[in-house]
Formats: structure tokens, sequence, C-alpha cells
């Protein structure tokens, strides 16, 4: 039998007690301690205007599951900084999860921005959530498994319009002219517009490439002007797109326009009198879902603004990743890829709940081609757009017009 001392007792006693006081208030500060989120967007450039929305729809989201009691009992928080170029990108998430702390990196809209963003991601076998950028090649060829993207891709976006296009016999035997943004997103874009016309019997006649920096399109407008055509297709993105609108609205051409790229806050720049033709969203605060009309209302009330589709998606973002920190009662980066991947249900504010696809980790969801209201038909400097049903239908797979896995060269 083991005999202890009194003395013995005592020391190990007192050891005790003060490892207990050194060590318990750090195992409750590691329970209470704040989510750290990496948030990265581009403020400023051609994107800026953009990524200010996408900010202020994250800060909502943020305040909302915070006054609610956080996620698995702990408050989050959300470090949002500009990222200008897919350099600054990088070498900001990556001090993010090096010296910040953050448990996930979230946001993009630019998308070499957002490659650059991926590959740290996987370099630290951390999640990314993808939510603004829509070139197909992030979830084709450099798609990886930490990544997961939010919204709808360029292909989505031309089937989106191209629907339309082809039942207002548009395309077929049609001579079309395209302008495209020169850097990847663009030429993602441009790749399945072409991609589309050739099947469906239509015939392209030319594609300029645009830099991103361009905001005088009077070359190519005079170039269009001496053609002869059937329709212009536009392939750019931010405030070019406002730019082009308004300048071909100047210049009275005749042609009508389909454009696969065009978000609410480059048609609102772009004013009632100067949009005209057919566009895709992914969403727009006219929907009449409970959801939609309940964030619409509190996002006006903070702002005096109705949200753009990038405050919505931003918002939604935040919101799924909340929901799966909460499910999983984890922030590990591999229970939440699980999560995402058992297609799990979210709640978007539309008709129809989203879901991951597990094998290229995009988002299904609906999508929206609308058009412009005749003039004088606008309630506010906001109204003049209007918006077609949800594509796919609601009898159809929420997949319909997305690449499908044999299409995909995503191999994770």
């Amino acid at each position: 039998m083991t005999s202890y001392n009194r003395r013995s007792v005592l020391k190990a006693s007192a050891a005790f007690a003060g490892a207990s006081a050194l060590g318990l208030p750090g195992i409750v500060r590691a329970q209470t301690s704040t989510i750290k989120i990496g948030h990265l967007t581009p403020l400023t450039g051609f994107l800026g205007a953009l990524g200010a929305y996408a900010q202020l729809g994250l800060r909502m989201a943020e305040e909302e599951i915070n006054a609610a009691g956080g996620v698995m009992g702990r408050q989050i928080a959300v470090t949002s900084e500009d990222c200008v170029n897919p350099a600054t990108a990088a070498t900001k998430a990556q001090r993010m999860l090096d010296q910040d702390g953050v448990a996930v990196l979230m946001g993009e809209i630019n998308s070499a921005s957002a490659l650059t963003i991926m590959q740290v991601a996987e370099r630290n076998k951390r999640l990314f959530m993808q939510i603004g950028a829509r070139s197909d090649a992030l979830r084709g060829k450099n798609c990886n498994r930490y990544t997961f993207h939010v919204d709808i891709p360029s292909t989505v976006m031309v089937n989106a319009v191209g629907q339309a296009l082809v039942r207002d016999n548009m395309v077929k035997g049609k001579k079309i002219y395209s302008l495209t943004a020169d850097y990847l997103f663009g030429h993602d874009l441009s790749k399945a517009a072409k991609k589309f016309f050739a099947a469906n019997g239509g015939n392209q006649a030319g594609d300029e490439l645009i830099a991103t920096d361009v905001t005088d399109f009077s070359p190519y407008l005079l170039k269009i002007r001496q053609a002869k055509l059937d329709l212009v297709a536009t392939n750019l993105a931010g405030n070019q797109v406002t730019n082009f609108v308004k300048q071909y609205a100047e210049f009275g051409l005749p042609y009508p326009v389909a454009g696969f790229n065009l978000n609410t806050a480059d048609a609102w720049a772009a004013g009632e009198g100067n949009l005209s033709g057919i566009w895709p969203t992914v969403w727009h605060h006219e929907l009449q879902t409970p959801g939609s009309k309940a964030f619409v209302a509190e996002f006006m009330k903070r702002y005096g603004k109705p949200p753009e589709n990038h405050a919505w998606i931003e918002y939604v973002s935040l919101k799924m990743l909340a929901q799966a920190m909460n499910e999983t009662k984890s922030t590990d980066t591999d229970k939440l890829i699980a999560y995402f991947e058992s297609e799990a249900q979210f709640d978007i504010l539309k008709a129809r709940k989203g879901y991951f696809r597990s094998w290229d980790h995009q988002l299904m969801q609906e999508a929206y081609p609308f058009t412009v209201k005749a003039k004088g038909q606008a309630r506010d400097k906001w109204d003049f757009l209007k918006f077609g049903d949800a594509v796919p239908a609601a009898n159809q797979p929420l997949d319909l017009l997305a690449p499908t896995k044999a299409e995909s060269a995503c191999k994770m």
C-alpha cells in the first residue's frame, strides 16, 4: 500500500489549485472566444461598387447572427479587406490565416483574385466560401475540395439569357457581334456564349477583347454602327457594362443587345432610358418570398436603398456558413466540407432552397432573366427593370442549366 505524508498532499493540492487557477480561465476563454472569419472583396477599381454592396450585406448578416446568440454560443467577428488585384488577394488571404487566426475565408467578386485565394485555401487546407466570382474555370479545371462556390457560373448566365433569345428567334441564322472583358471571367463568359450560339445556329461576326480599365467605347461602337448585325452580345463586367450601355444609348444604335453579365447595381447606375435588351441575374429585390421581403425591408431600413444582388449573396453566404457550423458544432475544415458535400438544404430567400453539389461544390439555385420596363413605368430610380420567371422552372431540376459532370473538368 502506497502511503502519502501530509506535506506531499498539501504540495499536490497547492500545485493543482495553481494549475486550475491558470488553466480554467484559459479553457473558458477557448469555449467563449469569437469565431474569426476573413472576408476579401474589391472595394476599389471596376468592381468596387459591387464590393461595397457585398460588405453591407455581410455586415448585416454578422450583426443578426450575433444578436441571435452567435454560432455555437460564440460571437463571430468578420475582418473585411479590399483586394485590388490577384496578388494582393493572395497575400491578404495568407496573412488572415497566419496572423489573424481566421477559421474560414470568404468573399471575392473578381474571378482572377478568387483563383489565387482558392490556391491559398488549398495550400493551407482551410475552407474558402467563394461567393461572387462566376468563372466556369473556378468550378472546372481549377476546382479544389476546400472551395465552395455560391454565385451562378458563366454557363448558367449564358443559358438563362440564351433560352429567351432562342424563344424570340434571335439566334438561329443571326449575325452576332460580341464585346468581352479581357480577364478570366470575361474569357470564360465568351467561351460559354460562343458555344451556345454555335449550338443554336448563330453566326459569330466578331468578338472584341476590352481591357478592364477602358471607359470610352466609341471605337467599338463605330465598328458596330458600320457593321450589318442582328444582335450585340456583351461579356463585360462591373462598371464596364454601365459605361457601355450609356454610350450605346447615346449612339442610338438599332441592334438589340443581349448581355450575359449584369449586376443590378450596374443596371441602376446606367439609369432608365439607357439600358435595353435582355440580361441575367442571380437575385433581385422584388422577389416576393417572405424571406426576401423581410431582408429587403431591413436593408432599406438600415441603408436607405434596396439591396443589390451582391448584398443578398454575401448575406445568405454567411447565414449558410453559420448553419454549417451550428449543425456540425465545429469550425473544423473537414467537418464543414463533409456537411456541405452532404447536399444539405439552405434557405437562400428564394422560392426553392439551394444546395451544394458534392462533386464540384457549386451551389444549385434559381436564376432570373430580366429586361427593361417601358419608359415612364418606373416607380423610382431602382424600379425600371422587368424580371422574368425563375429558371429552371419549378418543375425542373435545379442543375438543369449548369455544366454536367461529364462536361466539367473538375477533378478533386
